[in-house]
């Protein structure tokens, strides 16, 4: 096949979890089809960054993805519109012309779109089949369903416009990807007379996690995930504030380590307290997961499948998880992770896996095995027999 592949994160380096997607997905489906890269960058593109990418494609361009702003015109106009706000405001000419240029001089047979924010540019194209890969609705209706007050209002209006543009927008598609069941009966409520999604979850690379990453740090905790994202944010502040002192009243040598970006958040809103050390961003994060001796995901909001969760299992390194945390994996409470989601029976789980040696041994060896049924390959593989349909026309 002929593959036009637009992304709305330029995928390399794989530092976050859309990243990490989008670059499996690409690299599985590059070895075995002719794929094009059309991406939107958050930030500067060197020369470096567009030859590892070409390793893969045959071609590769990118754009800067322009950061929504409520305040400036186009997204203060965006309020009379049917399209979300920050589509109206983030949309580029230049990503729309350089998709209608590549399908006039390529035979493509399919084009992917991946996330919502490449969506848009797909519609360009009306004669090659397109497929919505990664709809994700679900953190916006979780914002709406946990507003109060006027926020609630608000976050009504703002879920509404998103759902009827998303309906419109799958009406347009011959096929589309979630990433787990929950998502997939959330966009099929929002579009039930379209083609009904399909679950391509998320994976990991068992031969990136292998390897000798140093010797165990008694006594440490880690958090993979930039504090950027309101996700990853609220998890670290509720865990900080309602969980840690409890783990410390009894663990006073407790090391809490919080990876990922904090560029841009005031220095007074950053968590912070004894023990607790934010690295920032780190260019391998590989090392500082597998020499913890817990992996901590306190997540309460947001969708999809949590490559966090994955990669600490594939690294050996139990998991204290929420329930929300762990959702879209097929995992066992007790088996494979630990599950909690009040402030004392997470300290619990954490505790106990900080002092029982053989807990923690158990957990990383059910993990490993379940991990293997997560290899990319087999995700890639569902993504690519569906567009082999679209391809030859079949819905």
């Amino acid at each position: 096949m002929r593959i036009l592949f637009l992304s709305g994160w330029y995928p390399y380096p794989p530092d976050n979890g859309s990243k990490i997607r989008i670059f499996n997905l690409i690299k599985w489906l590059a070895a075995r089809h002719e794929l094009d890269l059309l991406s939107f960058a958050d930030g500067h593109v060197d020369e470096g960054r567009i030859a590892a990418m070409e390793r893969h494609c045959r071609s590769v361009r990118a754009t800067r993805y322009v950061e929504f702003r409520p305040s400036r015109l186009r997204a203060v106009l965006g309020f009379l519109s049917f399209r979300p706000r920050y589509i109206v405001d983030t949309y580029s000419r230049e990503m729309a012309s350089w998709v209608g240029e590549a399908v006039a001089t390529g035979r493509f047979d399919v084009v992917v779109a991946s996330q919502l924010r490449t969506a848009p540019y797909a519609l360009v194209v009306r004669e090659v089949p397109a497929v919505f890969e990664e709809v994700e609705l679900t953190r916006y209706w979780e914002r709406f369903q946990n507003a109060r007050g006027v926020a609630r209002l608000r976050a009504g209006v703002s879920w509404a416009k998103l759902a009827r543009f998303v309906h419109r927008l799958l009406r347009r598609f011959a096929g589309s990807t979630v990433v787990s069941e929950r998502e997939k009966a959330l966009v099929e409520r929002v579009a039930p007379d379209c083609a009904p999604p399909l679950v391509v979850p998320n994976g990991v690379d068992l031969h990136v996690y292998a390897g000798e990453w140093g010797d165990p740090e008694p006594g440490t905790l880690v958090y993979a995930g930039s504090l950027t994202y309101d996700a990853n944010f609220d998890a670290v502040a509720f865990f900080v504030r309602e969980v840690w002192p409890r783990i410390k009243a009894q663990r006073p040598d407790a090391l809490l380590r919080v990876t990922g970006r904090i560029d841009g958040i005031p220095p007074e809103r950053l968590p912070a307290g004894e023990g607790i050390e934010l690295t920032g961003y780190l260019d391998d994060v590989r090392p500082t997961i597998a020499r913890s001796w817990v992996s901590i995901v306190p997540l309460r909001q947001g969708g999809g499948t949590r490559l966090k969760v994955l990669e600490a299992m594939a690294l050996g390194v139990p998991v204290v998880s929420t329930a929300k945390g762990a959702e879209g994996l097929d995992v066992i409470p007790g088996k494979h992770l630990l599950i909690a989601d009040e402030p004392a029976q997470f300290a619990q789980a954490v505790l106990r896996l900080l002092n029982e040696a053989e807990l923690r041994s158990r957990l990383t060896a059910n993990a490993r095995q379940l991990v293997e049924r997560y290899a990319w390959d087999e995700c890639a593989r569902r993504l690519e027999g569906l567009l082999q349909r679209v391809a030859e026309g079949k819905r």
